[in-house]
């Protein structure tokens, strides 16, 4: 069996050596599906919430955009990145539910799928913390990493 890339010989914690990898254009696209069940949504207005928080989408957008930012001070293990860009995007899927991708672009030695799913999920997070005084029935009910390219490997799991 393979050793897991972060675990060194004496079985202890490090960080991958990335040095000698060569730089490639990289993107990963995550996806979380959340349901916010037909009370929340009823209260959408051309496909946006507005709160004594402000505005719904907007919000877990921007901070979904920073949790890419901060995704290596919250994961030991990911190296820090400079990020080429982030997009997040959320849609109503039906009358209960909603859908973010988040998609994050970079030239690089090292993939973005942590910072994909970290921003999917806490734009989901932030969704909930908004709506939360009109239900707390919600569910974030899947984050997966959908698409990846660069690097040794492409992932498509659309």
């Amino acid at each position: 069996m393979d050793r897991f890339s972060h675990i060194n010989k004496k079985n202890q914690p490090k960080m991958v050596n990335v040095g000698d990898k060569k730089v490639t254009n990289r993107a990963a696209t995550a996806k979380a599906k959340m349901f916010l069940g037909e009370e929340i949504i009823a209260h959408f207005e051309d496909r946006e919430l507005i709160t004594k928080k402000g505005p719904v989408f907007q919000t877990a957008i921007i901070a979904g955009i920073q949790a890419v930012k901060k995704t290596s001070d919250l994961i030991p293990m990911c190296h820090p990145l400079l990020i080429n860009g982030v997009d997040i995007n959320i849609e109503i899927i039906d009358k209960e539910n909603i859908e973010i991708l988040c998609t994050v672009t970079i030239e690089g030695k090292t993939g973005v799928e942590m910072e994909a799913l970290t921003g999917a999920t806490i734009a989901a997070l932030t969704v909930y913390d908004m709506c939360k005084s009109i239900s707390q029935k919600m569910e974030i009910k899947e984050v997966k990493l959908v698409k990846k390219s660069g690097g040794k490997s492409d992932i498509n799991n659309e």
